[in-house]
């Protein structure tokens, strides 16, 4: 049986488990040694099934406690009451997974160490979400608002929302990206340097063939893939056929990872690969697995992020870093000063500085490697 086979069976095992209230939101599910034994399958198998579950929602995880069930009906979540009786909004692409957690944790930190309660909510997303969520939040009389955009490379439909903040001067930040056609207050990563250094890194190891792949219906990917760019002018390193990979939130996942596939086993096969993230990373290590292709001796792979991820498979990933805990604690500290001194129009922008965490997912070109370079 193929291994995406396997892994969907324990998906879909586990998803039924839930409908059926055999596990119920909040419960930790059966560590990973248990679902090894309980569906005589590798552990790899059971990593890929439980990480899309807590991808799509289905479960999440919490550092050094395990992973448990969500509550999927609860898209809004309300604190109490706060001693000062402020209260901020806070809405994120995703909450329970990937770097969300860390994100949250540290606006949570601030907010509630400073008297103020939270309402959190998920957009998926989704702008129809999004709009639901502005509308729960406004109804809620917030008094201060944290945004991560949904699909900032696009055209939003809910931007009227955010001018009717304005006019009622409930001040609002934007986190990881920002809708231009607004030009808010935001703290960001500067992406595009990110998806350069990344890049770099790899050509300075000797490698010429390299490809990205890159989400686009947000400002992050198309940052990411213009640093990705820039790196081979840069280094006078031209292009070859069908370098740059493509997704988008819908996207269904076999779609873009058979591409890669058809790249990877082409007369043109890369020796490097730049990634969106660590999570998309992970799943490439997935392929490449299946090709039986050895990292990083036969190809160099780097993911963005810096996530728990990178170190979650036996290969560690060289992946660029990504403030989290921090962002969300400055994110807060504005909200706060804003609420209370009002001075929201004075800092613009923050923009956090990326490096790069080198670990053994990559490796100079070997010297016995065919490839060539070629000079613009």
């Amino acid at each position: 049986m193929a291994q995406q086979t396997k892994a969907s069976m324990v998906k879909n095992q586990i998803k039924e488990w839930i409908d059926e209230g055999k596990v119920l939101p909040g419960e930790k599910i059966y560590s990973e040694n248990e679902l090894v034994k309980m569906f005589e399958v590798s552990r790899h198998t059971v990593r890929q099934a439980v990480g899309d579950l807590v991808h799509e929602g289905w479960l999440y995880r919490e550092q050094g406690a395990g992973t448990f069930v969500s509550n999927r009906r609860e898209q809004i979540q309300i604190q109490p009451v706060s001693s000062t009786g402020k209260n901020i909004g806070v809405i994120t692409t995703y909450i329970s997974d990937y770097i969300f957690p860390s994100i949250i944790k540290g606006i949570e930190s601030y907010l509630s160490s400073h008297g103020y309660s939270l309402t959190f909510a998920c957009t998926d997303n989704d702008p129809e979400k999004e709009k639901q969520c502005l509308e729960a939040m406004l109804s809620r009389n917030i008094d201060g608002l944290i945004v991560e955009p949904t699909r900032s490379s696009s055209y939003n439909p809910n931007l009227h929302y955010y001018l009717e903040m304005e006019q009622n001067q409930i001040p609002y930040l934007m986190i990881n990206q920002y809708y231009p056609q607004l030009n808010p207050p935001n703290i960001i990563l500067d992406d595009e340097k990110g998806g350069f250094i990344a890049t770099d890194h790899l050509i300075k190891l000797g490698h010429t063939k390299v490809i990205g792949i890159f989400k686009s219906d947000d400002n992050q990917g198309l940052n990411r893939m213009q640093g990705f760019i820039r790196a081979f002018r840069e280094n006078n390193i031209q292009f070859f056929p069908e370098m740059i990979v493509t997704y988008t939130t819908e996207e269904k996942e076999g779609t873009y990872l058979q591409k890669l596939k058809d790249i990877l086993v082409s007369d043109e096969k890369p020796t490097g690969i730049v990634c969106y993230n660590d999570e998309i990373a992970i799943k490439v290590l997935n392929v490449l697995r299946d090709l039986e292709i050895k990292v990083p001796e036969e190809l160099s792979i780097v993911g963005y992020d810096d996530s728990y991820l990178a170190e979650a498979s036996e290969i560690k990933l060289t992946s660029v870093t990504h403030p989290k805990m921090d962002m969300g604690i400055e994110a807060a500290k504005w909200i706060v000063s804003a609420v209370e001194n009002g001075d929201w129009e004075e800092t613009r922008q923050k923009v956090y500085e990326p490096e790069i965490v080198i670990r053994n997912s990559t490796s100079a070109i070997s010297k016995n490697s065919n490839e060539s370079k070629y000079v613009i």
